[in-house]
């Protein structure tokens, strides 16, 4: 490092490690770290608001736990024992609530536990450096945490010191809290960085509770899904995503995710649904799932449903118009309509619409809101734009996750890279001009962040225009097909009008040359691998989620209940830690109770993809070349501090 730009570096570098000392201790320290186990990734996707089993999967780690526990008891606990130890990690509070009411000799199982969790403590901790593991560490019992866990060469009956803190523990009355303690603990040490792939909105009915989750986890990225992209695009103020995300929790009866969880009032929109559909029976809008509704309350839903359904299209319609570049033209669907007859006209060919009583929509004008229409969607852009709980959750999608990411030799997605026929990355216009492959992704994901962002409030409507596009158009990375045909499945009974033909990506998956092909777009030699979210796994007809020889790793089976029943499990996760990289198959989360009180965990298969022949380490990873870059440098800071260009401040 010889130029006055590499000095002045090192003289920022000088007030972190002011001394040689320092800067030593610091050297020795990252080279300790780089020959440290690598920690465990855990990859989730397409959880699509099914709160209770990703809760479930990310306290037991996909099996990391049960494994740790596994491998510190071996054979010297039954596996009734280690079940309860397992279901005390994932739900301590609870499952205490439970053992309190029926253990005898409370004290007792209290010191057998504690000595338990410490063991699994100290096994999970072994592949961190102390002072990971102390930033870690529950403030509240850190100093005695950090005490029990560490080993003391120094204190000569180690039995007689150990017991003294746990008798102690006991005796203050702090056993229960002490164990939450651990328990959480152990469960940030199994896993080191979470990945979620996309879609954690929509058909299930608690999405909201998953972003807290996930606000409060220790490390986690995301890739943006579609669905995820359709609620950003809401809460910057796109009408047409607003209208969109109404719809959908209309469709699956999850409307209070939107009045309870995010405040947002549905009133005016259920006024104007009643006034207008009042004598409609509405019957193409019934509600999706398995939920239990009163009449009364059906009724409501499915007008409301209809009501935003007109709306969304009309919207949709005036979006496509207005972007040319957008080339979605083929979807305006209602000037295709004779009203008079009730046939739609598509290429070609005449259509009988199941339902024909469209009250709002003027034949002249289709795509025109009718100023009740106009009222009600300024009142929803309104509650969208200014709820402050939306807003956290769409800052920490900003601020967390990309549209692709690679990390460690693994790129991740949600859909798909659009491709061509032939194979060759799909030529995307964006605002008049043609981005492709890696820069298409590039491209977008400056767009998405203009729409909260931009102060030119042209770039800002770009923006919340462009959500929309990623959400439903055919050239979008994350949807990857060539049409969304939502007015189709509503409207019309033949089947070939509801196709939707999946991007040649989808075929071209299982082509080695294709997939090696990405990943050289995105910096990777053919040694990596793809992460790949958004289409469910067909197990039940016997469907792989191993493409292309275990290049390409597709991970959504089924989170959502509502694909279950064709997928045959209930999702796919990924485990990549320092032994390899396993896929593990879930079958389906029966209840957060069965799981206390029954200790039924969630039973899973684990497939192995990658077996390394040499246990890695953090050298082998992203994190490692950072570490080694750092070395360098401080390496360099040495000799400027030895050969005087640098002073000591001591």
């Amino acid at each position: 490092m010889e130029t006055a730009y590499d000095l002045r570096y090192l003289q920022r570098l000088a007030e972190l490690y002011p001394t040689i000392a320092s800067a030593s201790t610091e050297i020795i320290n990252l080279q300790s770290i780089l020959n440290l186990p690598k920690g465990t990734e855990h990859f989730i996707t397409d959880i699509h608001g099914e709160y209770e089993a990703f809760s479930h999967v990310l306290k037991n780690g996909s099996g990391s736990v049960k494994k740790k526990i596994d491998e510190v008891f071996g054979r010297t606990l039954s596996e009734a024992d280690k079940n309860t130890l397992a279901t005390l990690i994932y739900y301590p509070r609870e499952k205490m609530d439970l053992i309190r009411k029926s253990e005898k000799d409370i004290t007792d199982w209290y010191k057998i536990t504690l000595y338990r969790l410490i063991e699994v403590c100290k096994h999970a901790s072994s592949k961190y450096s102390r002072s990971k593991v102390r930033k870690a560490l529950p403030k509240a019992f850190a100093y005695v945490i950090e005490e029990l866990i560490t080993e003391k060469p120094e204190v000569l009956d180690k039995e007689a010191y150990y017991n003294a803190i746990v008798d102690t523990i006991i005796d203050i009355g702090s056993a229960e809290p002490f164990i939450t303690a651990l328990c959480d603990l152990i469960q940030v040490l199994v896993v080191d960085q979470l990945h979620i792939l996309g879609d954690i909105y929509d058909r299930g009915p608690s999405p909201d509770r998953i972003m807290d989750r996930l606000l409060q986890y220790h490390a986690v990225d995301v890739c943006w899904g579609n669905h995820d992209v359709v609620w950003m695009g809401a809460a910057a103020g796109s009408p047409a995503c607003i209208a969109t995300v109404i719809r959908f929790s209309a469709r699956y009866g999850n409307l209070d995710i939107l009045e309870d969880a995010y405040g947002i009032n549905m009133l005016p929109l259920a006024t104007f649904a009643l006034r207008v559909y009042g004598d409609d029976p509405c019957e193409l809008f019934k509600v999706k799932g398995e939920r239990e509704y009163s009449k009364a309350e059906a009724d409501l839903n499915m007008r409301i449903h209809k009501a935003i359904s007109i709306i969304q299209f009309k919207l949709e319609g005036q979006l496509i118009r207005r972007r040319k570049t957008f080339h979605m033209e083929n979807r305006l669907l209602l000037d295709k309509v004779d009203y008079k007859t009730g046939e739609i006209t598509l290429n070609g060919k005449h259509y009988k619409l199941l339902d024909a009583n469209f009250p709002t929509i003027d034949p002249e004008n289709p795509y025109k809101l009718t100023r009740e229409e106009q009222d009600v969607m300024e009142r929803l852009q309104a509650a969208f734009m200014h709820c402050q709980k939306l807003r956290v959750h769409m800052n920490f999608l900003l601020n967390k996750g990309h549209l692709y990411k690679v990390v460690n030799n693994n790129l991740m997605y949600h859909g798909c890279l659009p491709l061509d026929e032939k194979g060759e990355f799909l030529k995307v216009n964006v605002y008049g001009k043609k981005y492709s492959g890696k820069a298409l992704y590039d491209e977008l994901e400056k767009y998405v962040r203009k729409a909260f962002f931009a102060v030119d409030e042209t770039e800002r409507e770009k923006g919340r225009d462009i959500l929309w596009y990623i959400w439903s158009s055919p050239e979008s990375p994350l949807f990857g097909k060539d049409k969304m045909a939502t007015y189709e499945r509503y409207f019309l009974a033949e089947k070939e009008t509801h196709a939707e033909h999946k991007n040649p990506y989808y075929r071209l998956i299982e082509d080695e040359k294709v997939m090696n092909h990405v990943l050289r777009e995105f910096g990777l030699g053919e040694d990596a691998h793809i992460v790949n979210g958004h289409v469910p796994v067909k197990q039940r007809s016997g469907e792989s989620p191993v493409k292309c020889g275990g290049k390409v790793l597709v991970i959504d089976g089924g989170f959502s209940r509502a694909y279950q029943s064709t997928t045959g499990i209930a999702g796919y996760t990924l485990i990549f830690n320092s032994w390899g990289m396993m896929l593990v198959a879930h079958k389906p989360f029966t209840s957060m109770e069965d799981a206390i009180r029954k200790e039924t965990d969630i039973h899973s298969e684990r497939i192995m993809i990658m077996n390394v022949p040499q246990r890695l380490r953090v050298a082998d990873t992203d994190r490692g070349k950072e570490l080694e870059e750092r070395i360098l440098e401080l390496r360099e800071l040495l000799k400027a501090y030895r050969s005087g260009v640098i002073v000591e401040k001591t």
